[in-house]
């Protein structure tokens, strides 16, 4: 699983050094990751083989011509780029990417479980802040509903 947030510095060449726990889980076809346009957030999101293969087993539920399967279609395999490693475990992020989102010096690379994404740094604070929150609410609530399916109310 990619697990945990760290802040890295691109270089002048857009590259960032992948940390080694995302290297491990990135196998494959090739020695990389598969990065897009997230679809949820103003970020990049990446990962391995298996989320490449599942993004395409979503699609292909969809009728061919379906308006979601191409939107889908058109915003994960459109957008996708194969960022293979260099020797140093790098990658170098396109341009278009970049400038879509912002980059363009520190970066915060998030782990998400089977994915991860890569955000301009002071939008991923707020947008874990929103999160938190969230995330904060839900628990509350989902333990409330809980309590009261134990409790043999109806909700």
């Amino acid at each position: 699983m990619f697990l945990s947030t760290f802040e890295k510095q691109l270089d002048v060449k857009r590259r960032i050094v992948v940390p080694q726990d995302f290297r491990a889980l990135a196998t494959g076809p090739f020695e990389g990751v598969f990065c897009f346009p997230s679809i949820e957030s103003d970020c990049i999101e990446g990962g391995g083989k298996a989320l490449f293969d599942r993004y395409v087993g979503v699609m292909e539920e969809l009728d061919f011509g379906d308006p979601l399967r191409t939107a889908l279609e058109t915003s994960v395999l459109g957008g996708m780029a194969k960022l293979s490693f260099d020797t140093a475990g790098r990658i170098t992020l396109p341009e278009g990417l970049c400038d879509m989102f912002g980059l363009t010096e520190w970066v915060t690379v998030v782990g998400l479980g089977d994915r991860f994404q890569i955000w301009q740094r002071e939008a991923f604070q707020a947008h874990r802040a929103a999160q938190r929150e969230i995330a904060r609410e839900g628990l509350a609530h989902l333990r409330a509903l809980q309590r009261a399916a134990r409790a043999g109310v109806a909700q």
